[in-house]
């Protein structure tokens, strides 16, 4: 993935902090703003949090990444990708994207409610395979 291009695509100006974030946020694929702020600090010691917030914030309103908000959790982002739902693990907290026909979904959502779909997000919660193992 060249970050370099994925800036300028946002129109949003390259710098090294910000190639940091989204290097890190894809070898992650989704991470909360404490965690980001102790991955981007190993790079750039004198980052301030009030500087990643304000990259995160430039980001998120380019469209470059998104917001992913858990129920009863504090938020995490993601690199936008395809629509696709969220499988988070009640035990260990992982995430896992999961691809599904989103179209008929929102299509089905539509008929029945009648809405226009502006926005949405989709989070399942359960248990993993590998803690479903650990029982």
């Amino acid at each position: 993935m060249n970050y370099e291009t994925l800036l300028r695509e946002h129109e949003l100006k390259v710098t090294p902090q910000r190639l940091g974030i989204l290097s890190i946020m894809h070898h992650v694929g989704h991470i909360s703003v404490e965690d980001l702020f102790t991955q981007i600090k190993k790079q750039f010691s004198s980052i301030s949090l009030a500087t990643l917030y304000k990259n995160i914030n430039a980001m998120l309103e380019s469209d470059l990444i998104s917001e992913v908000k858990i129920p009863h959790k504090k938020s995490i982002y993601e690199i936008t990708k395809e629509a696709h739902i969220h499988m988070v693990c009640s035990q260990c907290n992982t995430v896992m994207d999961m691809e599904v026909d989103m179209q008929t979904l929102l299509a089905q959502i539509k008929d029945r409610s009648h809405h226009t779909i502006e926005n949405y997000s989709v989070v399942f919660t359960g248990v993993c395979e590998a803690c479903q193992k650990r029982v």
